[in-house]
């Protein structure tokens, strides 16, 4: 397995990168998402319904006639009960839609960025998963011993799983223990993942 290094990949301010949004509200420091097609697409979909339906106001208002779309959208509200099953499910997915724009605007979503420490207020940076679980790679592959490395890095916690073909386990995940916390301290995030190392020889799980 090759030791390819990589600059950490970093967003910074708001007003500095696109991706990154302002603070959440419950102060751990995530970066909010724009959501700029949902928002879009929702206002489109808002302005074309609203600007149809007050063009067929306007022309019943003129003395003609209502689009038929709308005669038969009133007929079928009359006529149907509120337990048939087409009136159920359009009410279900109306309701999906609901509550799924109300996940997206309470959640602060680009959760592929860790938020750092902030050394001045008008200065916030993150890192982003791949990148800090690059560090994290290329540090485990210094331990003497170390034959191949797979992290998986979530916003909670550090999985690393590590392949040795020489030296006692226990010492390889000793050393492995020391070196990955000096790592992940030094990746000066805002909330330090869990680490969790599985140490196993070749061909065996850990």
């Amino acid at each position: 397995m090759s030791d390819t290094r990589s600059t950490p990949a970093v967003g910074e301010s708001p007003g500095t990168h696109p991706p990154a949004g302002e603070p959440s509200a419950d102060g751990s420091g995530r970066f909010w998402s724009p959501r700029r097609v949902p928002a879009a697409l929702v206002a489109v979909l808002l302005l074309g319904g609203a600007g149809l339906l007050l063009y067929d106001i306007a022309a019943v208002r003129a003395h003609h006639s209502a689009m038929r779309w709308r005669r038969a959208l009133a007929r079928q509200l009359a006529e149907r009960p509120l337990d048939d099953p087409w009136v159920l499910a359009g009410a279900g997915v109306v309701a999906a839609l609901g509550l799924w724009l109300v996940v997206l605007a309470v959640t602060p979503g680009l959760r592929g960025l860790l938020p750092m420490r902030r050394p001045h207020p008008d200065v916030r940076a993150a890192l982003r998963r791949d990148a800090a679980a690059l560090v994290l790679r290329d540090r485990a592959m210094d331990v003497s011993g170390v034959r191949a490395v797979r992290v998986r890095m979530r916003r909670r916690r550090a999985d690393v799983r590590v392949v040795s073909h020489f030296r006692d386990l226990d010492d390889v995940r000793a050393d492995l223990d020391t070196v990955l916390t000096a790592a992940v301290r030094d990746l000066g995030l805002t909330r330090p993942p869990t680490l969790s190392v599985h140490v196993a020889r070749p061909g065996r799980k850990g």
